[in-house]
């Protein structure tokens, strides 16, 4: 898959998970404005490709029985992190190696609106927040996890 189309697709799925986009036009109007590039056939085939369904709340992710849960992130934070260190907007956590992925993935699922994205080596991890507040809020929530 190509950047721009990788790009588009998780912008969809992030419009469509935080708000109620009735139709593929109002989608359009909304990537657009989000300064992406679009068609309304490209739209349709993403839709399509993404498995999105038109639900009364709006398009939806097609349920998908399959996906395994991600562990707790509560109970994944208390067994893996060993350090917390702050800079500026980012927040690095030290695991044991080999537990950076998990911890990681749980951090992901968690769906916290401060964090924007991580990025897990095998023992490290990278937390990305939009400000220093939000990594302090962020770092407060794994601090109480950890008590």
């Amino acid at each position: 898959m190509n950047k721009q189309k990788t790009l588009r697709q998780g912008q969809i799925l992030k419009l469509v998970s935080r708000e109620p986009i009735e139709n593929q036009d109002a989608l359009c109007r909304r990537l657009r404005a989000g300064g992406l590039r679009v068609t309304q056939a490209t739209v349709s085939r993403d839709v399509h490709e993404l498995r999105l369904v038109k639900t009364d709340r709006g398009y939806q992710p097609l349920a998908v029985e399959a996906v395994p849960a991600a562990p707790a992130l509560p109970r994944i934070a208390r067994e893996s992190i060993r350090d917390l260190r702050p800079a500026q907007n980012l927040l690095v956590l030290k695991t044991p190696p080999g537990g950076a992925q998990s911890l990681g993935a749980a951090l992901d699922a968690a769906g916290w609106a401060e964090i924007v994205g991580t990025v897990a080596g095998d023992d490290t991890i990278l937390v990305i927040s939009g400000s220093e507040r939000q990594r302090l809020a962020i770092q407060k929530r794994l601090q109480d996890m950890l008590q």
